[in-house]
């Protein structure tokens, strides 16, 4: 199983007039947790779209548990649980700076040739970073 933790802070343009964080933020929150994650497999999604591998998303789910506020210190738990083949999904946690789990969700990616724009495998070199993970 592959987890990886980012912090994020909360800014002023995340939240409602309340000072709660918009709804519509979380999606992003996720990408950037899967962002770093890639990264800290020693791959970056720009080197993956570089070697004409898209990852468009197929689906999205989310549950909001509890409300995020104007400056609070989030933490983005990514995880994957299974090896991807061509479907790539990923669960996201976030926990509020008190340690409790506010949202979780899960993002579907598809890997896709950009060349025959058609669902494919996963890169080779990218399968082996995730699989090292599995493997311990």
């Amino acid at each position: 199983m592959l987890i990886s933790e980012t912090k994020i802070r909360v800014y002023y343009e995340d939240t409602d007039k309340m000072g709660v964080v918009y709804y519509g933020v979380y999606p992003r929150y996720y990408e950037i947790g899967r962002t770093e994650m890639i990264r800290e497999l020693g791959v970056t999604y720009k080197e993956i779209e570089d070697s004409n591998i898209l990852l468009p998303a197929r689906s999205l789910k989310i549950n909001y548990l509890k409300s995020a506020y104007y400056d609070d210190l989030l933490t983005v738990r990514t995880i994957v649980d299974q090896i991807p083949k061509v479907k790539f999904p990923i669960k996201t946690e976030i926990y509020n700076q008190a340690g409790e789990l506010i949202n979780e969700g899960e993002v579907v990616l598809v890997f896709f040739d950009g060349n025959t724009n058609k669902p494919c495998r996963i890169p080779d070199a990218f399968l082996s970073a995730i699989e090292k993970n599995f493997n311990s």
